[in-house]
Formats: structure tokens, C-alpha cells, sequence
């Protein structure tokens, strides 16, 4: 994957000796703390290793499409509440977006024949949903009514550091019922919660394919707080795509960092984080330039910032800890496609899941992910052309040890065997192609920087709830991480949710 030409983004060099603060990485966890401390007045300098900012949250052109890097189901764009972050997130560096809604959040095509939509509308979802399972109707919506409990209490207070005792004391005593609301379900997972009220077992399939699709772990291995959250905002605040592209949302919080008064840097891969008795003081890019600042934010994994950017004898017991609670998730086998419109039949949900076997749904290339973006927004195709972006999870080791034509002849495979797979929705795709891209593991950690071509944390067994994840803060004085390897873990919405939180604690420490 690459890039466009960026000639005419800005590439800001240094222009003061000590920054406030540096921001490794420009995800959205990233650039979601930077501009809430430059918002605050912080001189922020962020370092991109790529040319364009938005790591997975990215895009790339050819050929007249406009692809995103990751998927296209969007949360955080809603009107009302707290939890729509994205929105709240440029709205801080005066920034805005035009999005489009989407009425379904997925098109579920599962074994067993079951097929059904997930609505916007909650209670079409859950009529079509108990019309598979009748005999479990007060089931799920007593589990579905269990979930937005869980969110009510989120949405009822503003997101911040709950490293932060102040802001703690403020929203306890502000929202005390929502507080201990959240309390009771800090320690539970949504399988948990689930077989209390549901006993089909195939129902309960369901659920953990629910969770799947954005936590890429079952039921039992989902947090009740990030179960509460998606389940109940796809119906609240809603899926809602950027107008332009996925991309547009890094772009807008670029501009909007850069008007603020900060800097970001392209093309500026950093090799060290700099210490100093022991403290974080300063990052060392390829190139030799050291940069120094108050404090130091990895938007890098926590496996690429402990085992790359920091000494061995640096890592602190607690990062070994966790690593013994938590593995890297999967990567994902991209095929991002270009078609013509007559492949789509009329009535296209946008995003879709395909599963012909229970017991393949964690398996590599088991479970199929399918986004159609231009039926949103169908700017980013040539006309009467539409784009197909499929992904699947793929471990780095089945594309490790190959030559340059094997890797290449094993793509070619795997693209034949997936667009076979998508010809079971979408009949006659092949001959509708118009252009083709694989993307592998491989092309996640080149151009995304993510060790293995991870997607992030996911637990080694059953956690308790999400007590078990870090926050902003490491053992390392000044050194903090940020995105999807902290609370509260993956899917766009939640790294700018620890966007939000490292911010506040910086600014916090900062005295700002």
C-alpha cells in the first residue's frame, strides 16, 4: 500500500529546542492527544513514520479509488451525549466533518442459514433477531437492555483519565449512581452476562460473533464496558461514515493540530526513546536527530515502545506482567477491490460478516469482513464503479520464509479463494473486477509500524472484565502509551477515548 503524492501537506521541522510534549505515532489514539493538549496551549511535535497521518485509520489511492486502510464502521460521530468521541475530538481544534449515516451496522451471513441485519433502529434489530430465535425473545432483550445499562452510565459523565483522582472525585460526585454502575461492571465480560439470560447455544454463537466482529475475541474474552458501549451506540449515536473517507478524520485533526500552534513531522521513524536516570526525556529518529520534550507518548503498540524503542533492561515488571495476560491479536489478509456497480444488487448493506463454520470463527482466515463504503459515499470510485475492501485475520507466520514469487503466487491464491468465498453474496464478482490489491501482515507492519502486523492486545484467557488493562501512565517516569494497547482497548472509538484520557492526565501533569 502507499500513498498519494503529499507535497502539499505540511511537514513541520523543528522550530524550538524542547517541545511539551511528543507523540510517537500518528493513529488516532495519537493525534487525539495531541490536539486535546494543544487545545490546552502544550507546543505538541508529533512523529509519523509514514507520509500520511492515520495509521490504520488511513487510506491510500489508485487508479481513481479511495481505500481506508482498515475497516469503514465508524462510531464516535453522534450529536449527543459524551460518548461521541471522534466529534468531541475536533470539535476541540475547531474542526468538523460531514458524515453519512448508516441505517444498518452489519449484514450478518452465518452458518446454519442465519442471515439477518443488525438496524440502527434497536427494536427492528431486536425483532429480526427474535424472529430466529423466538423461544429466546426475553432473553435477548433483557441482555440487549443489560448492555445499555452499561452505557448510560458512560454516556452520562465525560470521558477522561481515571488516573486522575480530581476528575474522579468530580464525575463520582456528579454522577454517583452512573459511577458505581460502571464499578459493578469493570470486572465482568459480556459471555458472562449473556448466558445469564440466553441458554441456545447457537444464540450464544451469536453473541460471540457480536463481539468478534471488533474485538476479535468471543464473548467471554469481551469486557461488559466495551460490549456496552458498541452494542448500544451503533443504536444512539449511530455508524456514520466521513464524507471523503475514513482518512479525512487523521486529516482534519492534522489541520487542526497544526492551526493550534503544534507540528508533525512525515517520514520521521523513531528508533530510541532517549532516558535519563531512568526518566523519558527525548525520542531519536533513523536519522540521528534527537528531539527532547516534557513527556513522551507512544501511539506505537506496547510490544513495538518496550521491546523496540527502550532497552531490554528497561521494561518495567508490570509490562512483563501484562504480557503474560495478553497476546497479539491477529493481523488481517486485506483484498481491497474495485468493481462495477452492477455486481452489488439493489438493497447492499454497507458492511458485512461471512461465516460458513462455527468452529473456524478465531481460525486464520475464518471469519470474513466486508465493507462497501461507496454505498455511502460513492465519491470514492469512478463512476458506476463501486469499492469492495474484504479482510480476514492472518497470522504473520504464514507469510514469513517466503521468496519474492512465492509471496507474491500465495496472495494471487488467497485473493481467488476469498473472492470465491464473497461470490456467495455477491454472485458474478469476478467478472466484475475492475482492480485489485492485497494487503498481508506483512504490508500491516511496513507501512503501519505494528509489530507482527498486530491489531492489538487481545487476552491470553478469560480477564476479569477490563481490570486487567493498563492506562495512560508507565512505570517509566514521563513515558506514556496511548491507543489500542490501553484502556480501553480497540476500535476507533475507544483509542480516542485513550486519546482523551492521556491527554487530560498529561495536561494534568503539565499543569495546564
Amino acid at each position: 500500500m502507499s500513498a498519494q503524492s503529499t507535497a502539499s501537506k505540511p511537514i513541520a521541522r523543528s522550530q524550538c529546542s524542547e517541545y511539551d510534549v511528543i507523540v510517537i505515532g500518528s493513529g488516532i489514539g495519537g493525534l487525539v492527544t495531541a490536539t486535546q493538549l494543544a487545545s490546552k496551549g502544550a507546543k505538541v511535535l508529533v512523529l509519523e513514520r509514514y507520509l500520511i497521518p492515520g495509521g490504520s485509520a488511513g487510506y491510500f489511492e489508485r487508479e481513481g479509488y479511495r481505500f481506508d486502510v482498515g475497516a469503514s464502521m465508524i462510531f464516535g460521530f453522534g450529536t449527543q451525549g459524551t460518548t461521541n468521541l471522534l466529534t468531541r475530538a475536533l470539535k476541540a481544534v475547531n474542526m468538523s466533518l460531514d458524515t453519512i449515516p448508516d441505517p444498518v451496522q452489519i449484514h450478518y451471513h452465518l452458518p446454519d442459514n442465519l442471515t439477518l441485519k443488525v438496524h440502527r433502529d434497536y427494536e427492528k434489530f431486536l425483532q429480526e433477531l427474535s424472529a430466529h430465535f423466538p423461544h429466546e425473545q426475553e432473553g435477548i432483550r433483557r441482555f440487549y437492555d443489560e448492555c445499555w445499562k452499561v452505557f448510560n452510565c458512560l454516556n452520562a459523565m465525560e470521558l477522561l483519565s481515571l488516573e486522575e483522582p480530581r476528575y474522579l472525585m468530580r464525575v463520582f460526585f456528579g454522577h454517583p449512581f452512573a459511577c458505581l454502575g460502571l464499578t459493578k461492571y469493570l470486572p465482568q465480560n459480556a459471555g458472562d452476562i449473556a448466558r445469564r439470560y440466553i441458554q441456545d447455544p447457537k444464540l450464544l454463537k451469536f453473541i460471540d460473533m457480536e463481539c468478534y466482529c471488533w474485538s476479535v475475541v468471543p464473548a467471554d474474552k469481551t469486557p461488559a464496558i466495551n460490549a456496552g458501549m458498541v452494542f448500544s451506540d451503533r443504536h444512539y449515536g449511530g455508524i456514520n461514515y466521513p464524507k471523503g473517507g475514513v482518512g479525512q478524520i487523521a486529516t482534519k485533526l492534522v489541520e487542526g493540530l497544526i492551526k493550534s500552534g503544534s507540528e508533525i513531522q512525515y517520514g520521521a521513524r523513531v528508533t530510541k526513546i532517549l532516558l535519563e536516570g531512568g526518566r523519558a526525556v527525548g525520542v531519536k529518529l533513523a536519522t540521528g536527530q534527537e528531539y527532547r520534550a516534557k513527556r513522551i507518548v507512544s501511539n506505537a503498540t506496547r510490544w513495538d515502545t518496550f521491546e523496540k524503542l527502550l532497552p531490554a533492561e528497561a521494561m518495567p515488571a508490570s509490562e512483563k506482567r501484562w504480557q503474560k495476560r495478553y497476546q497479539k491479536s491477529p493481523s488481517f489478509l486485506s483484498l481491497h477491490l474495485g468493481v462495477k456497480a452492477e455486481v452489488l444488487p439493489p438493497g447492499t448493506e454497507c458492511h458485512h460478516i461471512l461465516l460458513e463454520d462455527w468452529q473456524k470463527m478465531e481460525d486464520e482466515q475464518g471469519t470474513v469482513f466486508v465493507s462497501i463504503p461507496t454505498l455511502l459515499d460513492p465519491d470514492l470510485a469512478p463512476p458506476n464503479h463501486h469499492i469492495i475492501h474484504s479482510f480476514t485475520p492472518s497470522w504473520m507466520e504464514e507469510w514469513q520464509g517466503l521468496s519474492p514469487q512465492d509471496y507474491q503466487d500465495k496472495k494471487e491464491a488467497v485473493a481467488q479463494r476469498l473472492i470465491k468465498r464473497l461470490e456467495t453474496i455477491f454472485p458474478g464478482l469476478s467478472e466484475g473486477l475492475d482492480y485489485q490489491e492485497v494487503g498481508t501482515p506483512r504490508t500491516h507492519r511496513r507501512f503501519l509500524g505494528r509489530d507482527d502486523g498486530t491489531y492489538g492486545p487481545i487476552p491470553q484467557r478469560k480477564l476479569a472484565g477490563l481490570l486487567g488493562m493498563p492506562f495512560n501512565r508507565t512505570a517509566i517516569a514521563g513515558l506514556y502509551c496511548v491507543g489500542d494497547s490501553t484502556f480501553p482497548g480497540q476500535g476507533l472509538n475507544a483509542v480516542a477515548f485513550s486519546g482523551f484520557a492521556c491527554g487530560h492526565r498529561i495536561a494534568v501533569d503539565l499543569g495546564l
